[in-house]
């Protein structure tokens, strides 16, 4: 069982930045992939980024990359997805899953784990 907190939301003005992080219980999250989605009103969840157990890769979204950076701490049980550049595209409630054989990663029904969600908002 892994349970999953979120936090490091805001609001921001375009260009700034957020880092969120992604902590969880659990002694074996270490063998856990992650990855982060974003969902915005009336909208299907959509994938941002993942990585694996090790931290070994990493995946992005086209619409984030160079911009969002997602790493982990396997000693604090705690995954970040540094957020840089932000733009007001980026307005979403940003959700971290995890998953032990998440597979394709940018599969948000392949994660049977889920946090309550922390909002972004990037004003123009």
């Amino acid at each position: 069982q892994v349970q999953l907190v979120e936090s490091g939301g805001g609001l921001v003005q375009a260009g700034d930045s957020l880092r969120l992080s992604c902590a969880a219980s659990g002694r074996t999250f270490s063998t856990y992939g992650v990855g982060w989605f974003r969902q915005t009103p009336g909208k299907e969840r959509e994938f941002v980024a993942g990585i694996t157990w090790s931290g070994g890769r990493t995946y992005y979204a086209e619409s984030v990359k160079g911009r969002f950076t997602i790493s982990r701490d396997n000693a604090k049980n705690t995954v970040y997805l540094q957020m840089n550049s932000l733009k007001p595209e980026d307005t979403a409630v940003y959700y971290c899953a995890a998953d032990q054989f998440p597979g394709n990663y940018n599969n948000y029904r392949m994660y049977h784990y889920w946090g309550q969600g922390t909002q972004v908002t990037v004003s123009s």
